[in-house]
């Protein structure tokens, strides 16, 4: 679609925006949103007739981008036929949301319960993993995110916890591995590793294992920097789990749904959680949906004793009808392959090429449709480019950064001092390079910055 300029409407939009909404993570009178007037693909406009390449993906959720015309026939569809239903009884969509989602999720995962979305995803996981072991505390990891409602922004180890944080949530955090940061003095992955093991075994003596019901990992941890773990180390954490009696969850919010080339990204590491959490690219985000995977174990504790929880519109048919539609999208289209391949042929090397002319580019990771550059004032001491949670004049650098990907018609994925590339799992080839093109230009801005 061609974006026709109408900045009259988009003045009002902006206005009415400004007058009434208000907008999560923000101070509300330092914002300036830009109002957006369509999308479609990998590309969304604003009314002026600006046209930005996708690399967010929304907030990560835009598998197969915008507006694919099989998922929004599907809504339009089911919405004709039943536009909601109580989730207490069996309907069409429901059923083959979750019947479709089962034969994807590793091991015995076959039992889906259907949340709003991916924090209350997390806060039921957590639910179920204290009732299932009738124990309390739950292990998370520094360098996470798990959603901004009470549970999952105390399980969170960023600084969006601080405010809510009042150390009662029983929440314990403890440090993951992350070999350019590490806070192990390791000098290779297997160091990293195994100290990292070594380290939550030792949280867990001192916690007490008795006391602690599960352990929260996103398998491939998403804002907080895209870092792969090591070879061995969730395998390392299953092993834990199963020698203590904890159950292990895996968050695949971000990473689930072809984000890392794979259906889950568990299935890069051949591991298999207790509980997994998932939602936005279920179905691209065309409506509000999230869920739980539930373990044979688990769905058993249940079986003939009621689960106290539940959600109105858990289930919902419009989101599930879009969810199965996406699901069958994706595997008739080959979109969690494109992923895998693009990400290993073009996206990878590509900024592993930025990387070696851009001395702001500390390093390169990730893996499918989703990658991090790590940007850094010095790479001789990686010092970053901006300090930790930085705001104001401290996060200068990061802003000029930000405004030259946009004045390149590139949209970027901006967290402390790392930018994302996460653009739909869908994305082309000639899509990727023209991404590619205007990064290399914002990094440009960034080197300004460094001190090499």
């Amino acid at each position: 679609m061609t974006p026709q300029p109408n900045p009259e409407v988009g003045a009002a939009v902006k206005a009415a925006d400004r007058a009434h909404v208000f907008h999560s993570w923000s101070a509300q009178e330092l914002i300036d949103p830009l109002a957006v007037a369509g999308a479609e693909g990998s590309y969304f406009w604003d009314y002026d007739g600006r046209r930005y390449l996708d690399f967010t993906s929304g907030l990560v959720y835009t598998n197969i981008g915008y507006q694919h015309p099989k998922v929004v026939a599907a809504i339009q569809e089911q919405a004709g036929r039943m536009t909601t239903f109580a989730p207490a009884f069996a309907i069409e969509a429901r059923s083959e949301a979750a019947r479709l989602i089962a034969e994807r999720t590793p091991g015995d995962l076959d039992k889906i319960f259907f949340t709003n979305g991916g924090a209350d995803a997390v806060e039921h996981a957590v639910r179920m993993a204290r009732l299932h072991t009738g124990r309390a505390k739950v292990l998370s990891a520094y360098r996470s995110y798990h959603g901004g409602t009470q549970q999952a922004v105390n399980l969170t180890g960023d600084p969006r916890r601080w405010a809510s944080d009042s150390a009662s949530a029983g929440v314990v955090h403890f440090w993951a591995p992350f070999l350019y940061r590490s806070r192990f003095y390791a000098e290779t992955e297997e160091q990293e590793c195994a100290r990292a093991l070594e380290h939550l075994e030792t949280t867990i003596a001192f916690e007490g294992p008795a006391t602690i019901a599960a352990i929260v990992l996103e398998t491939v941890p998403g804002t907080a920097g895209i870092m792969i773990p090591p070879p061995g180390y969730l395998a390392g954490v299953r092993e834990l789990c199963d020698k203590y009696g904890i159950v292990f969850i895996l968050d695949e919010v971000m990473a689930g749904f072809g984000r890392t080339g794979e259906w889950f990204a568990a299935d890069l590491f051949d591991v298999i959680p207790d509980l997994m959490t998932f939602a936005k690219g279920v179905n691209s985000g065309y409506v509000p949906l999230g869920g739980v995977a539930i373990s044979g174990a688990i769905a058993e504790t249940f079986a003939k004793r009621p689960y106290p929880g539940g959600l109105t519109y858990s289930g919902h048919p419009l989101a599930c009808a879009a969810a199965v539609a996406t699901i069958n999208v994706m595997a008739e289209e080959g979109v969690v392959d494109n992923a895998a391949r693009l990400g290993a042929d073009v996206l990878g090397p590509a900024l592993r090429e930025l990387a070696e002319r851009h001395p702001c580019v500390g390093e390169v990771r990730g893996v499918g449709m989703f990658w991090a550059l790590e940007l850094v004032k010095n790479r001789e001491t990686r010092e970053p480019l901006v300090p930790y949670n930085a705001a104001g004049e401290a996060n200068a650098p990061m802003a000029a950064f930000g405004a030259a990907a946009k004045a390149g018609g590139l949209w970027p994925f901006i967290n402390m001092n790392r930018t994302h590339v996460v653009p739909p799992c869908n994305v082309t080839e000639a899509e990727l390079k023209e991404g590619l093109a205007a990064l290399d230009g914002a990094l440009a801005v960034a080197d300004e910055y460094t001190s090499l």
